[in-house]
Formats: C-alpha cells, sequence, structure tokens
C-alpha cells in the first residue's frame, strides 16, 4: 500500500476494559485496503499523534466525568483539538475528527456550546436517536432511519445548547435524545456536527450486538440492568439487538460514513496536489 491515509485512534478508555476498541478497530480493518492505524493510550500514558503523520482521528468513549482530568492528560487533549482546529483554518489539506460518547462532551464543553451535567440516573441500552432537520442531510448519518437506533452508556449528558455560540461556530445540532414525556426531563443532545470536518455523537455509534451481549456476561451487570429497566423493557432491549435495522445497521452506518467521507476528500486533495 503506497502512501496510505492514517487514522490514529485517542484511546480515552483510561486502561478499563471495555468492547469500544475491539468494534472501532473492527470499522477501521473494513478499509484495511486504503488505510492504517495506530492507537494512542491519551488518559494512561499521555501519547498523542504526530499532527503531520495523521489524517484521520477517531477519539473515542470513556469512564468517569468528562469534566475531571489530571490536569496533564485533559490540558494536552484540549490543545490538540484546539491544533487540529486551526490546521483546517491554515491548511488546504483538511484533517477529519470523529469524536465519541466521552469525547463528545469533553468537546462541547471545550467549544462552550452547551451544558455538561451529571444525568439523574444512568442511561444504558439500545436507545431511540432523533436526528435534526439539519441531522437529516448530515452526510454522517445518510442511510439510517429517523428515527435511529444506537447503544448508549453514559452517566453525563449534554443539555441546554448556548444557540448564539453555535451560530457563531457555524456549528449544528444533528441528532436528539428520544422524545420524553415527562416535562422536567429535557432532551440531550446527541449529536454535533461542529465543522464540516469535525463531527461528534454522544452515544455509542461503534457497538454492535457482540459488544452488548459481553456485558450481560457478568451477572451483577445483568441484575443492574433488570432492576434499572424492568424485565419487560430488558427482554426488549435484547429483541433490538437482533434487529438488523436497529444497532446493526447503526454500526454498518455512521463510522464507515465518515471514514469513507474522509477518505474520499484526502484522496481528492493528493490527486489535485499530485496534478
Amino acid at each position: 500500500m503506497s502512501n496510505p491515509i492514517r487514522v490514529a485512534v485517542l484511546d480515552m478508555y483510561n486502561g478499563e476494559p471495555n468492547q469500544g476498541m475491539r468494534c472501532i478497530i473492527d470499522i477501521i480493518n473494513r478499509f484495511n485496503q486504503m488505510v492504517t492505524f495506530q492507537i494512542f493510550d491519551i488518559r494512561g500514558k499521555s501519547e498523542f499523534p504526530d499532527i503531520k503523520k495523521f489524517d484521520i482521528y477517531i477519539s473515542t468513549g470513556g469512564p468517569g466525568n468528562p469534566l475531571e482530568g489530571d490536569g496533564n492528560w485533559d490540558l494536552k487533549w484540549y490543545d490538540f483539538i484546539d491544533q487540529l482546529w486551526q490546521w483546517n483554518k491554515e491548511q488546504k489539506t483538511k484533517k477529519h475528527v470523529l469524536f465519541i460518547c466521552h469525547s463528545f462532551q469533553m468537546a462541547c464543553h471545550h467549544f462552550g456550546l452547551a451544558t455538561l451535567n451529571k444525568r439523574k440516573s444512568t442511561s444504558f441500552g439500545v436507545m431511540t436517536i432523533h436526528k435534526t432537520e439539519d441531522g437529516t442531510t448530515d452526510p454522517v448519518l445518510e442511510g439510517l432511519q429517523n428515527p435511529f437506533y444506537a447503544i448508549d452508556s453514559r452517566d453525563y449528558q449534554v443539555v441546554q445548547p448556548k444557540l448564539s455560540i453555535f451560530k457563531k461556530k457555524g456549528a449544528q445540532i444533528i441528532a436528539l435524545e428520544k422524545i420524553r414525556n415527562h416535562v422536567e426531563y429535557e432532551r440531550a443532545i446527541m449529536g454535533v456536527r461542529f465543522s464540516d470536518k469535525f463531527v461528534g455523537l454522544q452515544f455509542h455509534p461503534e457497538a454492535d450486538a457482540l459488544s452488548f451481549v459481553a456485558n450481560l456476561k457478568s451477572k451483577e451487570k445483568r441484575e443492574n440492568i433488570i432492576a434499572m429497566k424492568g424485565k419487560t423493557k430488558f427482554r426488549d432491549m435484547l429483541e433490538d439487538l437482533l434487529d438488523e435495522d436497529k444497532i446493526y445497521k447503526t454500526n454498518e452506518t455512521i463510522i464507515p460514513n465518515f471514514l469513507r467521507i474522509a477518505i474520499n476528500d484526502l484522496m481528492k486533495h493528493r490527486k489535485t496536489l499530485s496534478n
């Protein structure tokens, strides 16, 4: 493979066992004729890629409070995101960035787009996600129905968008949490188009049925979910996992869309530069 496109995976899991990395690597490997990838342990070792050597960045989910770091890796992460943003302002060949869950929450906080707070209870399982009007035309969500389904796993949420800042930065809300019947709960922002090259999602687009079932092997986790959801909703969740139009469809669509868009854009620029 001559001069492959290089993907940097910013691992935000802090060494905790997870299914997210396996799923992300599985999706990147579907493009292995066109890309190579390298994983950087952001929180454990404060490892960061050389911005000049990588073309596409995927910053993962992870545990804990997205507002807390150790004063080292978190500040470096914010600085690194600013460097990527600045690169795209100044350079013709752009960097493409995808933020997932924990990283998405940190990015929304960093760009000052919304409020980030703790949920009253953990959101976990197969969730309904609604595209906004902007989301219906966003290329990263192309091919998904409205609403669509995704695996959600979070204790924190991005809410109360600061619309004046969205407008100033040219950002768009592309997805929202399920419509709630209880007025006291506002809908969380589930997807943001930060710029034409930066996009983020508060759920787990990489998740597949295997990753969820792996969670259920732990009796404690199973019992926690049943306690949270009740037996009927738990059974419904298992059925949703087997439905080809739900989790499987999201896994097959969002990150592959992101990678295809990025690869096509980078190939086009390389071709222009070589002419």
